[in-house]
Formats: structure tokens, C-alpha cells, sequence
């Protein structure tokens, strides 16, 4: 067959007609007009072309005749004129598959985009899903998880050690009622404190010659751990309490601090942080935990400590270390500030100088300690002493009963020892009238630190 008519036998074709149910007789439409036509057989074309013929002289197609006894044929798709209809019908079944390949890249396009869509909206549900997840998680471990606080923690825990025989009942119910009567008074029941550390340190090291130069030490700082109803989240509370201790053993700090002449429970120092926000101090953080720390696990750090101390009209800054200043990842400036801190207006010959300077608040990613003095060595290395409310009671009578100094090594941290990425400590340098309190409120709209370097 020749390709003209192999493209006429494609119009003809089963996938261009239908076959009429019972008569045997296929239906075709004309491409170019979508007339129908019935032919006497589907593999019959002499019926076919006499359907065409018929159906040019219908003028469905538009032609015109040029005079010499040939006619043009209009293409009614693009006006092209042909002289053989055939020419004319292939062209136009060009037409029409450029169209159905058109219609084809458009179909698949929407396709590919609906696809695309579906994919878009399941990432952003399952990103949804890991970072309420991830948001739970920080709840938890930040203790803002609703999941109650001191007393709930305390409790759950000596039901725990009632279960595994490590507890009788009448201890726990004992330790219930203490707890009870500690959490109403407001005041510490004192059951965590170790006193009289620094004094058993600075009689060591008056006798020590082997390799300390100098060693300045806080005065009168009391040692507090965590207990049933803070341990894991406790540490800011227990450090406060230390830099507390030894400010109400200092008589130029302590007549600021008539209100508080007790160690506060840590649910009563969660009340007095809220009170200092409510006094119009640092109003950020205060929204970061929903303006309410009291019934809840919260973790405090720097902010906080500042925030409390300031309220109570005592004078203090936060340094912030915010990145190393030594190899390795240490920090040698922290040591140098801690030394200057603890040596103006104590230096001397003396080799153990008992200063008179209130201790630090040391705070780091997850965790915070408590500065009580530094060491310089014969080497001119340096040393800081921490108190550290992950130590225990029993850890901490040691020390007052040591003579080699092993024990020490529970409070020695040497410059490679710290090697966070940042660190910063909160130092109490006097206190405030009425006037510098109410300015440092003001300030604290925005609160900001001394960055080192």
C-alpha cells in the first residue's frame, strides 16, 4: 500500500471509530469537520472514499476552484490551501497530534505537580511532627512539661525506693512530713548542707607545701546537693543557696538581706525569682518560662540568679565567656578574671588569704557549679575550687576530715579541665540603693553581659 493510503486506512482505523453493536458496521468521524459516517465494512475503503467524496460536497471543508479545473482545499485549522485532499487530511492529522502530545506534557505536567504537592505537604507534616517531638523533649528536660515539681518529684521518688526495699514505710513517711512542714515554712529543712568545708580547706592548705603558691578562698561558704525532689534539674536552685550562705555570713551583705535570714526551699526561691519578674525584671526571660517557675522542674541559669540577686538590692554582673581563649577548647581568660576577682584588695605575701569576696556562679550548657577559691601554683598555673551540687553529703564530709588532700581532687578544675564552648558567671561586687535597683530594673528590659573576649 502506498502511504497515502496508509494514512487513509489510519482514519479509518478501529482507534478512530467504533464498531455499531449488531449491525457489523464501523462508525467513522472525519477529522476534519468531526462529521460521522458509516462504512460497509471496517476493512473496506471504497466506501470510505465515497463517503469523502460525498461528504467535500457537503462544503464542510472550504475550497475554492483555481480556474484549470483543480480546487484548493483550506486547512481550518491553520488556512494552509492544498489541491489533494489527501495532502489536506495528513496535514491535518498533524495538527492534531501536535495537539494530543500538547495535551499530553500538560496532563503530566499537572501530574508531576500534584505529585509534587503531596510530597511538599507529607515532608511538612513529618518536620511538623519531629519538631513538636523535639519541642516535647526540650520540655522535659527543661522541666516545663507540666509534669508538677519539687513535692510531686520528691514523692514519686521515695515511693520508688519503698518499692525496691531500699526505704522502710515509717522512713517515708517521716520524710513526707519533713518535706511537708519544709515546703509551708518556705525555709530549707538543711537536709542536703555540708558546713565548715572552707575552713577544714584553708587549714590544709596552711600546712601544705608542696606545690600551691597562693590560694584564695571565699569565707564561709555552705555546701548544698540535690536531693530526691530536684536531682536532675536542681543545680541552679542548689548553687544559689551556696552564694546565699555566705552572703548571710557576711556582715556587710546581711543587713540587705534581713527578709531572708534563712536558705529558702527551692520551691520558695522559684517564688522569689517570679516575684523579681513581677517587679518589672528581665521580662524575657520571665516570658521564656511563661512568667511561672513555682509547681514546675524548670531549670534556671545565669538570667535568673542575676535577676533574684538584683531584686534583693545586691550588687552583681554577668560575665559572659562566650567562646574559648586557649587551645584546645579551654578558656584561660575565665581563670584570669576568677584570679583577679579573688586577689584585688587580697594581695600580699600570705600564702591562704580567707577573702571576704561572696563565691561565684559558675553556669555552662546542662549544668552549674559554684567557685570558692582558685589556687596559683609554684608553676604559676591555676586552679579554680568548685562546689559542685552533684557531689553528695557523703563526698563533702571527707573533706573535713582529709589530711593528704585526695579528697581535693572533688574540687580541683584545671584549665583543660573546662572545655565548654561558652561560660558564664554571675559575681556579686556590693549592693544597691533603692535608686541603682530601680535603674537596673529599667536596664533589664534588655539584659545584657560583659562579653570576654
Amino acid at each position: 500500500a502506498t502511504h497515502s493510503e496508509q494514512r487513509r486506512s489510519s482514519l479509518t482505523s478501529p482507534a478512530e471509530g467504533k464498531l455499531l453493536p449488531f449491525t457489523g458496521e464501523f462508525q467513522w468521524q472525519h477529522k476534519l469537520c468531526y462529521c460521522v459516517f458509516v462504512l460497509d465494512g471496517i476493512s473496506g475503503h471504497g466506501s470510505s472514499k465515497k463517503s469523502q467524496e460525498l461528504h467535500s460536497s457537503k462544503n464542510c471543508v472550504s475550497f475554492s476552484d483555481t480556474g484549470n479545473g483543480e480546487q484548493l482545499y483550506e486547512c481550518p485549522m491553520c488556512s494552509l490551501t492544498c489541491t489533494n485532499i489527501q495532502i489536506l487530511e495528513e496535514h491535518v492529522d498533524l495538527h492534531l497530534e501536535e495537539h494530543n502530545f500538547s495535551e499530553g506534557i500538560c496532563k503530566d505536567l499537572e501530574l508531576a505537580q500534584q505529585l509534587q504537592t503531596e510530597e511538599d505537604e507529607r515532608q511538612r507534616s513529618e518536620e511538623e511532627k519531629r519538631e513538636n517531638e523535639e519541642f516535647k523533649k526540650l520540655q522535659r528536660q527543661y522541666g516545663l512539661d507540666n509534669s508538677g515539681g519539687f513535692k510531686q518529684q520528691f514523692l514519686k521518688n521515695m515511693e520508688r525506693e519503698v518499692d525496691r526495699g531500699r526505704m522502710q514505710p515509717f522512713e517515708y513517711h517521716k520524710r513526707k512530713a519533713d518535706m511537708l512542714e519544709s515546703l509551708a515554712s518556705g525555709i530549707d529543712d538543711g537536709k542536703t548542707k555540708t558546713s565548715g568545708v572552707i575552713e577544714a580547706l584553708c587549714k590544709y592548705y596552711q600546712n601544705e607545701n608542696k606545690d600551691v603558691r597562693h590560694v584564695w578562698l571565699s569565707a564561709g561558704v555552705d555546701h548544698f546537693h540535690s536531693s530526691l525532689g530536684d536531682r536532675g534539674w536542681g543545680c541552679g536552685y542548689r548553687n544559689f543557696q551556696m552564694l546565699l550562705s555566705s552572703l548571710l555570713q557576711n556582715s556587710f551583705y546581711n543587713d540587705y538581706l534581713r527578709d531572708t535570714t534563712l536558705i529558702p526551699s527551692i520551691p520558695k526561691i522559684q517564688s522569689m525569682i517570679e516575684d523579681a519578674w513581677r517587679e518589672g525584671f528581665d521580662p524575657q526571660g520571665a516570658s521564656h518560662f511563661n512568667n511561672r517557675l513555682h509547681g514546675s522542674k524548670a531549670w534556671i541559669g545565669a538570667c535568673e540568679i542575676y535577676s533574684l540577686l538584683t531584686s534583693l538590692r545586691i550588687k552583681c554582673q554577668i560575665i559572659d565567656f562566650h567562646k574559648p581563649t586557649g587551645p584546645v577548647g579551654t578558656h584561660p581568660r575565665l581563670f584570669e578574671w576568677i584570679l583577679h576577682y579573688y586577689s584585688t584588695d587580697n594581695e600580699g605575701g600570705a600564702k591562704v588569704v580567707c577573702t571576704s569576696k561572696p563565691p561565684i556562679y559558675l553556669q555552662h550548657q546542662g549544668h552549674s557549679r559554684t567557685v570558692v577559691g582558685i589556687e596559683e601554683k609554684k608553676n604559676k598555673s591555676l586552679c579554680l575550687l568548685l562546689f559542685d551540687p552533684g557531689c553528695s553529703s557523703q563526698q563533702m564530709q571527707k573533706l573535713l576530715k582529709q589530711n593528704d588532700g585526695t579528697g581535693l581532687r572533688l574540687l580541683r578544675k584545671f584549665v583543660g579541665s573546662l572545655k565548654e564552648k561558652q561560660y558564664q558567671i554571675v559575681a556579686v561586687d556590693g549592693v544597691l540603693s533603692l535608686e541603682e535597683k530601680a535603674a537596673r530594673c529599667c536596664a533589664s528590659q534588655v539584659l545584657t553581659s560583659e562579653k570576654i573576649p
